[in-house]
């Protein structure tokens, strides 16, 4: 599971393949105990919980990256690892 920002404690993951459970663009952001799967097109928490401060931060980070978390999407879901992305 290639980890692809971090920033303020918070680690962003997208993992290979991974359009099984929730089949839609996503990824993966762990801050302390909390991990939480996040839709890439609108932000919205699929599934898990982040504490409100660092969910906001990682919204406001793929306001930034969106087009870039795509790209990424597309080659996790062919295997491929995704590009690194810059942290807020």
């Amino acid at each position: 599971m290639p980890i692809i920002s971090m920033f303020y404690g918070i680690i962003i993951r997208m993992y290979l393949i991974d359009n099984k459970n929730h089949n839609l663009p996503h990824f993966h952001a762990k801050y302390a105990e909390y991990e939480v799967s996040i839709s890439i097109e609108d932000g919205e928490v699929l599934a898990g919980e982040l504490p409100r401060k660092q969910l906001r931060l990682v919204q406001a980070w793929i306001e930034l990256h969106r087009d870039e978390l795509q790209a990424d999407w597309e080659l996790a879901v062919s295997g491929e690892n995704p590009y690194k992305i810059t942290p807020l």
